[in-house]
Formats: C-alpha cells, structure tokens, sequence
C-alpha cells in the first residue's frame, strides 16, 4: 500500500527547474516523500508514525527493528543481533556507517564449548536452549542508533514495540510455516510454549499474541538505555534462566557487549558505488568480487543461460573465498586482496564459458551455512537519510527458550561458528577454522544490508536467507543497475551457488526448459527449490525527479508504503542522557 496525498509546495520550483535543465536534483535537497518498506506491516507503520512525529530515518529505523522482534517472533528480537547500514545525507557528499551489533560468544566460550567428555560435539545444545545463544546485540544497537544519529527520544521511538507487545499481533501463515520447523523445540521450553503455542500447538491464523513481559522489557530499554538490559533487573532475569537451564551467561559478558562502528565495504561497479556489509559479515566482500567479476567477462544478456552460467560460477568462486574470513577482531582474512579489481578479473579469467567448473578442482575448502530466518527493512526519509538493516535470531524462534519475566526469545547464533572445524552445523555443512568459537568473538554472517548510488538514484535493500542472502541482493542489485523498479528487484525468480553442495539451488521460475538444459549441458547439477526463497525488502530514491519508490517481496507478508510528507515542519525534543555504550 502506498499513499502519495501530494500538495502544491514551493519547494516543487526548483525541482521543476532540475528536469526542465536535465540535471539530477542536488544529494542534499530535501523530499516530498518518505518510504518505508519492512517484513511485517506493524513495522512499517512504526516506521511513519516515528517519521511523522518529526523523527529522521534511524529514529524510524529504532521503531521497525523494535517493532519487528515483538512481531515477527520467528525472525529477531531483543534476544538477537543486527547489522544497520547507515546513509546521512549531508553536503558535499553522504555519509556512510555500519553499525555491527552481531551476537557475541560467552567469555567461558572456546573451540571445544560443545564438544562431551568423549570429544564429540553435541549438536542439540548448538540448536536449543540457552547454550545455544551469543550475548543479544540488538538491544544496545537500538540505543546507540537513536542517542547518536536520531533525533527523538529513545522512549518515542521505542513506543510502537510497546504498544505492539501489549495489544498484540495476529497469527500469520507465516509464523505458522515457521514455527513448524521449531515446534518440537518450542514445545520442552514452558516459557516458549505458554507465549507462542496453544496447548502445545501452533495457534490458528488470526489468533492474537500479546506479549505484556516484553512490554515492560521495552520500557526498561527506553528510560534507562543500555542499563536498562544488560544491568539491573532484566539482566539479573537473563543471567538466572540462562544458569538454570545450563547456559553459560555471567554479568561480565553483559558487561562486555559492545556495538562496533565499522566502515562499510564500499567499491565501484557498473556505474554505481556499492556499499554494503563488512566483516563479520562475507556480504559486502563477496558482491564486489561477484560485480566487479561480472565487469571482467564478455557481456551477456541478462536472464539468458550464458549470463546464468557466468554469475554461478562467480557464486562458486567467492563462496569458496568465504571460508577464509571470519571476525576481523580475531582473524586476520586478506579482505583488501578480496576486495580488489584484480582478484575479481582473476576469477572471470578461470571462468570456462561453456563449462561448469566442479567445486573439487577449485581446492579441498569446506563450506559452512548459518540459519536462514532472519529479516530486513529499508527505509529513506525526507532528508535523504536511509537505513537498510538486517536481523536476526539464526533459526526460526532460535533457541526457541523465553527468558520468564521478560519475554526475551534468545537466539541461537552460536550454531554459526564453526563448533567443530572438521565437523557440520544444523544444515549439515562444515565449518572453518576461521570461524572457530572463542571468547568474545563473533560468529560469520551471511546478512548483507546494502546500497547502491549514483548521479541518479540511490537504491536501498537486503533480504533474509542465510548463505542465500548474499546472492538474492547480487540479483536485486543487478535489477537496479538495469533501471529496473523496487517491484523487479524484491520479486524476480532467483538461482544461488555456494560452492559446496555443488549445485545450482532455483526457484521453480527461474529457469525455463531450454536454459535448463543448456546449462546441464555445461555440466551444471540444478536443484529446484520451490518459491519461498527470501523475502526482500527495498526503497529507491530517483534523484531525477525527487521521487522515492518502495516494495516488499511477495513471498512475505511485507508491506511498503510511501507517504507524502505533511506541510508543516518539525521540531524534535531533545534526547534524555541514557547510557549508550
């Protein structure tokens, strides 16, 4: 749904005079318009009701990340993690950060947390329960956005998640399909059971879940900031479940959690300047060495078996170089090398045109995957300020264990480290020694918030998928850099390579018969996997004409929406002095 109420305004004189000249409006000038476009239609509600209440765009970004853990349960959470790509629009030229709240091992964590008496890892305490869970990210990352970049209260900001925990949401299909996969899982956890399940079952669609602990969570959070999680109260909640349950939480990795402010991966390709996730994340490294790959090689037409046959190969080729990196405050990956124009020719250089390279000649490496349940939004405000953010939780309802008196669902993000470097996760997949458990540390992610920009638009997107997130964005950036709307970007079929299981993974419209066959011919193995692959999100600003467009993924229950922005201006309240980091 999009709402476009639009009124004569002077500021449409000098926007006429821009593409009466031809010329694209200056980066800085201010929009009639903002845009939001999230998983949950509650979210992006959140998103315009902060906007409207004279937030800028990571003040609303506050709003639908909070708003996203009370709702979609499934997918993130006060008891996750985050990555916030950031775009401030300022004079001469944006500005661009990462804000890196990804979960973190517990200090008594190390290479053999799950590994018994016998030194076999046990996987079910990798999957379920508190062991299962990193030190939640998401919680400091929403104060540290809103006191540093916003311009609201944290207690504003924070409003629309309390007031969507204490009303509630209604059960959707999705949650449904999810909650399927954990149901055994959510069933031995009381706490879990009695919030998300009815007498042990999954609740009818419809069904209204209200969540009044995780209110008074939120409330705490939004007077007191960082203290009010990881100190005090809440906290002294998390720590006793988490001990009582066997897990390995102490004050002292609350204590510890730290949002880190990276600089995001930003490289030039196809016209554009690409920004996107650096470690842990292997996105951003990964679509620079896809696009500039693709820059390399002879010129194909898009959706033809030749250009497939190209970008599967550049898959295999940077998903085998992700099983170098790891947490950049651990391990030292050579990321500039990775990063580089020359590495990336390298590879098109290896690139058969009529053959499909098998994974077993490019080396002995072994992959790893992490959960695939997470979720996204992008937004743009008037300003020109946008956020693309991804969260999540790893598994749907990760650890599937509730902290009682909370309503924290914890996450169960450990399962991305590499628990047994010769061994496989929770997708059967093995993992890397650069990804090894240690104290503190970070696990590898595959999530991928990402821009592209130019002269002429600004293009904001990202989607969950686990190892398949990084691949949907190369597709939706692709749309982008076609001239293609947000609609073609967050809905086309999509194919995805990881190197290892070496086969093509597609949707049942990607490929038609003719290039099936064509690219077996080539020796590719293809794997149909059906339609609910991903569930994208994305927002474009046309800095032509100072319009903004937006749309979900059809797959999902998402909504976008672009709202006129009203005449009068606003004027924000001061921010209170909470601790932040």
């Amino acid at each position: 749904m999009q709402y476009r109420l639009r009124r004569p305004r002077l500021a449409a004189i000098p926007l006429l005079l821009c593409i009466l000249l031809g010329s694209t409006l200056p980066a800085h000038a201010a929009l009639e318009e903002q845009a939001v476009a999230s998983a949950h239609p509650m979210a992006t509600a959140a998103g315009h009701q902060i906007l409207d209440q004279g937030g800028n765009a990571f003040d609303a970004a506050v709003a639908v990340a909070a708003t996203l853990g009370v709702v979609e349960p499934y997918s993130s959470g006060l008891g996750g993690g985050v990555f916030f790509l950031l775009r401030k629009n300022a004079q001469p030229g944006a500005e661009y950060a990462f804000l890196d709240a990804r979960e973190t091992a517990p200090l008594t964590a190390g290479r053999d947390f799950y590994r018994d008496s016998a030194g076999e890892v046990q996987r079910d305490p990798a999957i379920n329960g508190p062991r299962a869970a990193g030190i939640p990210g998401l919680p400091a990352a929403l104060v540290v956005l809103s006191v540093q970049y916003g311009n609201l209260p944290l207690h504003k900001s924070l409003q629309p998640a309390i007031d969507a925990a204490e009303q509630g949401f209604a059960v959707t299909s999705r949650y449904r399909a999810l909650g399927s996969f954990r149901l055994e899982a959510m069933r031995a956890d009381a706490e879990t059971a009695r919030l998300f399940l009815r007498d042990g079952e999954l609740p009818a669609e419809g069904t209204v879940i209200r969540q009044p602990e995780l209110a008074i969570t939120l409330r705490q959070l939004a007077t007191q900031g960082r203290a009010g999680f990881y100190q005090g109260p809440v906290a002294n909640h998390l720590l006793d479940a988490v001990r009582d349950a066997g897990g390995a939480w102490q004050q002292a990795d609350l204590d510890a959690y730290r949002v880190v402010t990276r600089q995001p991966v930003r490289f030039s390709s196809h016209g554009h300047e690409i920004i996107s996730a650096p470690l842990p994340s292997a996105g951003g490294i990964a679509l620079a060495g896809m696009l500039q790959g693709l820059e390399a090689l002879p010129k194909a037409q898009p959706g033809t078996s030749a250009w497939t046959h190209q970008l599967v190969e550049l898959m295999r080729r940077v998903y085998r170089d992700r099983l170098l990196l790891g947490d950049s405050d651990f391990v030292t990956p050579p990321v500039q090398q990775l990063l580089s124009v020359e590495h990336a020719r390298n590879m098109a250089a290896d690139i058969d045109p009529a053959r499909a390279t098998p994974s077993a000649e490019l080396g002995p490496l072994t992959p790893f995957n992490e959960g695939n349940n997470t979720t996204h939004f992008s937004l743009i405000d008037r300003q020109g300020n946008a956020v693309s953010a991804t969260l999540s939780i790893n598994l749907p309802f990760g650890a599937a264990f509730t902290v009682p008196g909370t309503g924290v669902l914890l996450n169960n993000e450990m399962d991305d480290f590499a628990a047994d470097p010769e061994g496989v996760n929770a997708y059967g997949l093995a993992g890397s020694v650069a990804n090894a458990i240690a104290p503190g540390k970070r696990p590898l992610s595959s999530m991928t918030p990402t821009m592209l920009e130019n002269s002429q638009q600004l293009a904001v997107l990202g989607t969950p998928g686990g190892s398949r997130i990084i691949t949907m964005v190369l597709l939706g950036a692709l749309e982008a850099i076609e001239g293609q709307t947000p609609d073609a970007w967050v809905s086309r079929p999509r194919f995805h390579h990881q190197y290892l299981p070496d086969h093509i993974q597609v949707e049942d419209a990607a490929l038609d018969a003719g290039q099936r066959a064509e690219l077996e011919a080539m020796g590719h193995q293809i794997k149909p996997v059906g339609r609910d692959y991903g569930d994208m999100h994305a927002v474009r600003w046309d800095k032509t004409n100072g319009t903004l467009s937006a749309a979900s993924d059809p797959r999902g229950v998402g909504q976008a929406q672009i709202q006129t922005v009203p005449e009068a201006e606003f004027k924000s309240e001061p921010q209170p002095a909470v601790m932040t980091e």
